[in-house]
């Protein structure tokens, strides 16, 4: 990270304030729909960001006051044309949230609105999650796209809202809203309005950012070993679902604003 004020372009900018990182996913016309540019952008900030005590935490936000992310720009997919284009997707998907996970700072996750997708695989793979009353967080796939989730991000979630209700909200496509949020341990508080957020964000940053580096650092990687202990080779249940006349009607039938009709083929 060679200049302490960055930006690496228009749609994912990053900002160094008084210790802090601050990113913000920045397409709020499509409610910061994610590129694989800017998946790739967050991952090398994490991996990249500095020990030697000049970056002590990371807030993550989105820009416009309607969204933290809402999942990967679904035009993306259109390019989709092998099994290996499947797979490829989600190593990216994987590989950012590894270094996410692995990002040696305090990460902070700062949601206004709607979360999901991959918006809301990277808001629980950081370390502390706050959020506005507007939060609506979930993997609406089963309505939209007929995909799946790999097995490594579905770990990830039951880790912080438990396997059962992983799966209720998947297999409903609700989206879960504040107060539940709160209730369930997704999130650790509930301010009233964005402002209040960054607000309260920027004074979460500073306080962990207090504590001993080392301390936090032994605590995430140990944590992440302890989830990692057990890993499955998922990539039937990926392609099954990539691969499918599903998957290209929902994608199709979402980007038109129309319903699909699923085949189950």
């Amino acid at each position: 990270m060679s200049d302490p004020v960055a930006q690496l372009s228009a749609e994912l900018t990053a900002e160094h304030r008084d210790g802090t990182l601050w990113i913000a996913f920045n397409r709020p016309q499509a409610r910061n729909a994610l590129t694989f540019a800017m998946y790739e952008a967050l991952a090398r900030y994490c991996s990249d960001v500095p020990v030697d005590g000049s970056v002590k935490a990371i807030v993550i936000t989105g820009a416009g006051g309607k969204a933290f992310a809402a999942g990967t720009d679904m035009t993306q997919f259109r390019t989709f044309d092998t099994a290996q284009d499947a797979l490829d997707y989600e190593q990216l998907i994987e590989s950012v949230l590894d270094r996410v996970e692995r990002c040696p700072v305090p990460t902070i996750a700062a949601m206004n609105g709607a979360c999901t997708g991959g918006g809301a695989a990277i808001a629980a793979v950081c370390d502390l999650r706050i959020a506005t009353e507007s939060l609506r967080f979930g993997f609406p796939i089963a309505r939209t796209l007929g995909n799946c989730l790999a097995a490594a991000n579905l770990a990830r979630l039951a880790g912080v809202i438990g396997a059962a209700r992983v799966k209720e909200i998947i297999f409903t496509a609700r989206l879960i809203k504040a107060a539940e949020a709160l209730q369930i341990n997704l999130v650790s508080e509930i301010l009233a309005d964005e402002s209040a957020m960054l607000e309260r964000a920027a004074s979460l940053a500073e306080h962990v950012g207090s504590m001993a580096p080392l301390t936090l650092r032994a605590t995430k990687e140990a944590m992440r070993r302890n989830r990692n202990a057990q890993q499955v080779d998922d990539s039937d249940l990926l392609l099954s679902c990539y691969r499918s006349e599903d998957f290209r009607a929902g994608m199709e039938a979402f980007l038109a604003k129309e319903a699909p009709e699923w085949k189950g083929r």
